[in-house]
Formats: structure tokens, sequence, C-alpha cells
């Protein structure tokens, strides 16, 4: 079995936030966020990650990030283009981002051939989460029927005071995933933790420990061919890829 091997999806721009949120510094000390990813993925055992960056932005990423996350760990990037899609297609009239998570994610499996985990760049996961899916890619073997990883986290421990988050929001059995609901409209309020599909006309609960999703996931090589066939499929039917039949555990932070 190869070396686990870090994907980071760094492609996107923040629209809510109005910039490029993966360069801007956090720390004290001028720290990025990925720098605090990258630093606690060494300490677990990654040495390689690959990033996902749109092209004209290589030269900030070369400046800010890549030339010190190289003098400890293997640095690759590819880009994330709208162009780049199955054969016998072509983009709509009018389209003008790339094509989201799934495409974000196999634009750098393709050019893995060990197992892989998948964070944004823009998320802070700590560093027991990069201990804990290392582990598994490192010794989640060569089964028949596949098997992928997810780290949850506690709903509680992921929302903020200053507006509203976006969440998976997971359904778990038993350490299993089972499914995710997106909410893109999550806030703290008085009545508690809640979300809104209707722009704030009504409100829903969610328990504080509510698993949710921060895009932090562990896949085998397998997945990649999966991957490429759903894309393929999004094309053909215009609509989200259907799952594939896949045993995905979790990891609750």
């Amino acid at each position: 079995m190869k070396d686990p091997v870090l994907v980071i999806m760094a492609a996107g721009m923040g629209s809510r936030y109005g910039g490029l949120k993966q360069i801007d510094p956090v720390g004290l000390n001028g720290e990025k966020i990925i720098d605090f990813s990258l630093y606690d993925a060494r300490l677990a055992g990654f040495r390689k990650a690959v990033f996902i960056i749109k092209e004209e932005l290589l030269f900030e990423f070369q400046e800010h990030v890549f030339r010190q996350a190289e003098k400890y760990m293997e640095i690759e990037y590819v880009f994330q283009k709208r162009e780049d899609i199955p054969e016998g297609f072509s983009v709509p009239e009018g389209r003008e981002k790339p094509w989201g998570t799934g495409h974000a994610a196999l634009c750098a499996a393709r050019s893995i051939d060990a197992p892989y985990a998948v964070i944004n760049a823009d998320d802070f996961y700590g560093r027991e989460a990069f201990q804990k899916i290392y582990q598994f890619l490192s010794n989640v073997g060569n089964e028949e029927k596949m098997s992928f990883a997810m780290v949850g986290y506690s709903l509680k421990n992921t929302v903020t005071e200053n507006g509203y988050v976006s969440r998976g929001v997971c359904k778990t059995a038993q350490g299993m995933l089972k499914g995710i609901d997106e909410r893109t409209q999550i806030e703290k309020r008085k009545s508690g933790i809640s979300y809104t599909e209707d722009s704030g006309e009504t409100w829903i609960r969610l328990p504080e420990d509510t698993v949710v999703s921060m895009n932090f996931w562990g896949f085998t090589p397998p997945f990649t061919k999966e991957l490429e066939r759903d894309f393929v499929r999004f094309f053909r039917e215009d609509v989200p890829p259907k799952s594939i039949e896949s045993r995905v555990f979790f990891f609750l932070l």
C-alpha cells in the first residue's frame, strides 16, 4: 500500500467572503488556515500534498503557500478548468464556474495512485482529524467492496457567532455514514442552532450533537474510476451523480 496523499481544494473564490481567503493570514505571525492544515497533516504522516487551484492564481499560491510548504512536504498542483469535461459534451452557454467539489477532487485524483484524503483549503480541521484519516487510509487494505471515510464533527463545534455556515447534515448508524443533506444556512439563534431553506421565513432546529460534514474525506484509488463515470453521467443526465455502493466510516470530533 502506497503512502496516503493529501488533496487540497483551493480553487474557490468564496462568494460571501469576497476574496481569496485561502491565502489570507489569520494567525498572529501571518499564518494562513492552510498552513495549520499542512503542519497537522505532516505530523500525522502525510508527506505529499496536491493542490487544486485556478491557473490564474498559480503565482499567488507559489509565493504565499508552496514556497514555505515545500520545505517539509512534496507539493504538486493541478488546475481546475471549466473546459475539462467528458468527451462528446460541450460547456453550456453562460457557464462561468468550474463543476464543483466532485470535479475538483477528480482533477487531482487522476494523477494519484494511492489512497488520498480530500480537504478544503479554507477550513480548520484540527490535528486529530488528520491523524484519524491517515490511520484509516494506511490500513484500509484492498477490499472488493470499496471502503471510504469521512471525518464528522459535532454541529456545536462548527458554527459561529458571526453569521451563518453551510454544512452537510449527516445520517449515521453504528459508525457508518448513511446519507448527507446539505444545509446552506445554519446559524446560532436564541432558540438554538437552526437552519432555513426559505431565506429566514421559517427555521428548523438541529440538535447540538448532530453529526455534520466539513468536507474531510478519505478515498482509495478505485473511487476515481467511479467518479469519472459519474462525471459523464452528470453531463448526460444533467443531474448530480448517483451514489455508488460503498461503505463510508466517519470519525466524530
